[in-house]
Order: C-alpha cells, then structure tokens, then sequence
C-alpha cells in the first residue's frame, strides 16, 4: 500500500495545501479525492445531525427534572430517579422516535442530573445517540460527558467524542461546543477524521452553515492511502 500525504498550512483567509503527485499516481489521486469528497458531504451532514439528536434528548431531560425540584428536601428513589440535597439524577434516560421524514433516532445516557441552584445547566454522562439518514446510512455518536446550558442553547461534550457512520467513517474529537442558535459546532482541541482511504488530522474544527460546510485549521495534515484496487485503474 502506498500513502500519499498532503500537509496544509492555514493562513489568515485560505489554507494552501501542499502535495507531490508522480504521474503514475495522477488517476490513483483522482479517484481517491473523488472518494475522500463524497465522504466529506456525509460528514457535513452528520455531525450536526447527531449533535442535534443529544440536543434535544438534553432539553427533554430539563423539562422532566422540573416537577421534582420542590422535592429537594429528601433523598427520594422515584423509578429511575433520584433527589438528594438540590441534585436531581436520573439513570439511564432514553430518547428515541422517528423523525417527520421518517427516519430513526435514539440517545441514552448512562446519567442525567441536573441542581436546582444551577436549573439552566444539565449534565449528562455516557452519551450515546444514533441517527438514520435518508439513505439509510446510520450515524453513532458518542461522549463520556456533557453539559447543556438550557438559557444559551449551548452543548458541551467532552471526553472522548466519536461520530462513526456505517459508510465506513469515524471522527474522533476531545470536545464539541454546539451552538444550536447559530447552527454552528466548534472544537478547538485536536480532531481526527478517517476512513479506510484517507485522513484528516487537524487541532481545529468549525462546523458552520447548519453543517453546509466544514473547516479544520491549525496543523491540518491530510494523508490519502492509494491501494492496489485504485492502483491497477
């Protein structure tokens, strides 16, 4: 197997991207970056859409944490709940259904929990939410952690965030600002993006345009592995 690196540098308008190609290579690297494009058009897609499934399942899980607050009181074990001091946690949440377009989504969380001095904020620990996309495609994200602020519409997940598509993609992230007013996600810490043909690794990712388009800056290195099945076109 023969790989093929492309390292970017980003300026303050554009990244220039540099690369060699032999000739021998030229239609190996076209059919890769042709390949490397359409999984990009996925991506754009996916990330704010299973970003946008946690969302709501967070904002769900708000709205049932407020009948319990005068409850607060007293340790009180309700089902899956439970209310000690001002903390309110409850295990294991689900949110699941189908969208109007008719496709599937799920989101679980190992907890949930939420204090009552601080009702905007909802804290949610082993996220994991799926999502269907029209083509049938599905999409897995996953986080050790996050915090939904409830006032600013702001998604924090943290600690080892993976988005894996069943195309055969996965991005792997330390942390996800989503801001669902803007339609925006942000990762300033160190992302990595790969399939079985290619790689991006970048310490910046913006996701802007409701997921129209996507930006990774700051030591971007890009790395397209050309094997014998393109080879031999």
């Amino acid at each position: 197997m023969n790989s093929l690196a492309a390292v970017s540098e980003v300026k303050e308008r554009a990244p220039r991207v540099f690369a060699r190609f032999g000739r021998a290579d030229g239609n190996r690297a076209f059919r890769a970056a042709v390949r490397h494009s359409r999984h990009v058009r996925v991506l754009r897609l996916a990330i704010p859409i299973t970003a946008a499934v946690v969302v709501v399942a967070a904002a769900a899980f708000s709205f049932l944490f407020k009948p319990l607050r005068m409850l607060t009181s007293m340790p009180v074990d309700i089902g899956s709940m439970v209310v000690s001091g001002t903390k309110i946690m409850m295990h294991q949440p689900r949110l699941s259904g189908v969208t109007r377009d008719n496709r599937k989504y799920d989101m679980v969380a190992q907890a949930a929990a939420q204090d009552v001095t601080k009702p905007d904020m909802v804290e949610l620990q082993g996220v994991h939410a799926t999502m269907e996309m029209r083509d049938k495609v599905s999409f897995e994200t996953t986080a050790n952690g996050g915090l939904y602020n409830t006032k600013t519409e702001h998604l924090t997940l943290n600690q080892n965030v993976v988005v894996t598509s069943s195309s055969g993609y996965q991005a792997f992230l330390n942390e996800a600002v989503v801001d669902v007013r803007a339609s925006k996600i942000v990762s300033e810490k160190p992302v990595e993006v790969k399939t079985a043909t290619w790689t991006i690794t970048a310490n910046r990712m913006e996701v802007t345009e409701s997921g129209d388009l996507v930006r990774f800056d700051h030591g971007v290195f890009v790395t397209l592995l050309l094997d014998s099945t393109t080879s031999g076109a």
